[in-house]
C-alpha cells in the first residue's frame, strides 16, 4: 500500500518520548506526504517523490502498490489504548446518581456495588454474550483510530471466569482487526466469597497467587499481570507479592497506582520494573521522583494517565501530567473503558481531556496514545511510530493539522484506519 497526499505525517520516530521530547512528534510537513507499506510493514516515509525513490532502491515497483489518497489529511501511527477493561457484562449507570449524592468509589464498593456488581453479571454471562459485547465496543474504538488495545480480565475474581475472560480476549484478537494485548487482573478487588473471612484481602490475594496465577500462566494468553494497589484494597507490600509472583511466571507487570490515595504504588512500580503505573491521580512527590529516577536510569515505567476516569468520577483532582513530564517521566494516555468509572471507548475524548484537564499539548497527548502507549504494553519495538520495519498501523485524519485532533471534542475525525498494511476502516 502507498498512502499519498498527506498534509502532515506524524512519525513519532526515535523511541519513547519523555520530558521536552514528548512535545516533538517528528512531523513531516510536505505538500504530498507519503507512507509505503509492504507485507504489513512500513518500508518508506517522506514526500511522495522521496518514497518512490526509496521503493525503487528496495526493488519494489511503486505501481504494484495500492494507492490510498489522504486528500490533505493528517497521517499518524495507529492509536494504542493501553488501559481498558473491555470485557464485562451489565452496566452500572445507577452509580452516577450515587456519586451525585456524595458516595465515593470505595463507599460503593464496600456496599457490594462497583466492581462486585459487575462481577456478578460477568460470571453469569455466556462466552457468546461476552464476545458480542467485545465486538461492539472494539468497533467503536476502531472508529476513533485505535489499532491496538490492552484488555484486562478482572471481572471474574475466580479462576474459571478469569480464564474465560482471557480466552475471549484471545478470540477477539484472532478475529481482529484491533490487536489485543491481554492482561490478567485477578487482583481487581476482593472476591465476594472472601469478604467475610479474617484478613480478607490477604486471603484472597493468596488465592490469586497460588491458584489463579499458575492457571493463567499455563493458559498462555495473558502477556502481563495487574493489581489494584490502593489503600483499603491491596496495599503496596501485599501488591509486591503478586507482582513478584507474576514475574516469576514470566509475565510483565503493571499496576493501578495511586488512583484515590497516595499509597506508595508509584514507588513500587519503579522498584519492580513495571511496564506502567496507571491512574496516578493521587501520586505524591516521592512517587514522581521514583518514576523519574527509573526513567533516567534507562528503566522507564510509563505513567499511563486516564483523565476520563477523573472526569466521570466528578472529581477535581487529575493526574499531575505537567509535573511528570517536567520530571522526565514518559506519559501515556488511555480510556480506562469500564462500566462504572469510565464508560467511554473514545480515545479521542481522552486526548481532548488530556489537553483540557491535564495541561498537555496536542503533541504530548498524541505521543501518549502512540509511541508511549506502545511502550506501556512492551510493544515499542514494533508499534507506535511510523518507521521502516514497524507494523504498518496508520490512521488518516480528516483534519489539516494534528493540533485539531484533540481540539474537536470527542468528534469522530477518522477518514481511514490501516492495520498491518490493510485498510480495515474507510468512510
Amino acid at each position: 500500500m502507498l498512502v499519498v497526499g498527506a498534509s502532515e505525517v506524524l512519525t513519532f520516530a526515535g523511541g519513547v518520548r519523555r520530558g521536552a521530547a514528548q512535545d516533538e512528534p517528528a512531523r513531516l510537513e510536505v505538500d504530498d506526504g507519503a507512507v509505503a507499506a509492504y507485507e504489513g510493514r512500513i518500508v518508506a516515509v517522506g514526500s511522495r517523490a522521496d518514497v518512490q525513490r526509496q521503493l525503487a532502491g528496495l526493488g519494489i515497483d511503486p505501481e504494484s502498490l495500492a494507492v490510498l489518497d489522504a486528500a490533505g489529511g493528517v497521517v499518524t501511527p495507529g492509536l494504542i489504548d493501553p488501559h481498558t477493561h473491555l470485557l464485562f457484562a451489565g452496566t452500572r449507570h445507577a452509580e452516577l446518581a450515587m456519586r451525585q449524592r456524595g458516595f465515593g468509589y470505595l463507599d460503593i464498593l464496600a456496599a457490594g456495588g462497583g466492581i462486585l456488581q459487575t462481577v456478578r453479571h460477568t460470571r453469569a454471562a455466556s462466552d457468546d454474550e461476552l464476545l458480542d459485547h467485545g465486538r461492539r465496543w472494539l468497533a467503536e474504538m476502531l472508529g476513533h483510530g485505535v489499532t491496538t488495545a490492552e484488555v484486562k480480565s478482572g471481572y471474574g475474581l475466580d479462576t474459571t471466569t478469569e480464564l474465560r475472560l482471557l480466552r475471549v480476549a484471545a478470540r477477539l484478537n484472532e478475529e481482529g482487526p484491533i490487536e489485543i494485548s491481554p492482561t490478567f487482573l485477578g487482583a481487581h478487588a476482593v472476591a465476594p466469597e472472601f469478604r467475610d473471612r479474617p484478613a480478607a484481602a490477604d486471603a484472597y490475594l493468596a488465592h490469586v497467587i497460588d491458584e489463579q496465577l499458575p492457571a493463567v500462566a499455563e493458559q498462555g494468553v495473558a502477556q502481563s499481570a495487574d493489581i489494584f494497589c490502593e489503600r483499603g484494597v491491596f496495599e503496596a507490600e501485599a501488591s509486591r507479592r503478586l507482582l513478584d509472583a507474576a514475574q516469576a511466571h514470566g509475565l510483565a507487570v503493571r499496576l493501578h497506582a495511586d488512583e484515590l490515595h497516595e499509597s506508595g504504588a508509584a514507588e513500587l512500580a519503579a522498584d519492580v520494573g513495571a511496564l506502567s503505573a496507571d491512574h496516578l491521580a493521587a501520586v505524591g512527590e516521592p512517587g514522581v521522583a521514583a518514576l523519574a529516577r527509573a526513567a533516567e536510569g534507562g528503566r522507564p515505567v510509563i505513567a499511563t494517565l486516564l483523565p476520563a476516569t477523573s472526569f466521570y468520577l466528578l472529581g477535581d483532582r487529575y493526574a499531575p501530567a505537567r509535573r511528570l513530564i517536567e520530571a522526565g517521566v514518559p506519559v501515556a494516555l488511555g480510556t480506562d473503558f469500564n462500566p462504572g468509572t469510565s464508560p467511554t471507548p473514545n480515545i479521542q475524548l481522552a486526548l481532548s481531556l488530556a489537553t483540557l484537564k491535564l495541561g498537555m499539548t496536542a503533541a504530548e497527548a498524541l505521543a501518549g496514545v502512540t509511541i508511549n502507549a506502545a511502550a506501556a504494553l512492551g510493544l515499542a519495538q514494533s508499534h507506535g511510530s511510523i518507521e521502516a520495519g514497524k507494523h504498518a498501523d496508520l490512521v488518516i485524519w480528516d483534519v489539516a493539522t494534528y493540533e485539531q485532533i484533540p481540539y474537536w471534542l470527542g468528534a469522530r475525525l477518522v477518514r481511514a484506519v490501516i492495520k498491518r498494511g490493510r485498510v480495515v476502516l474507510a468512510g
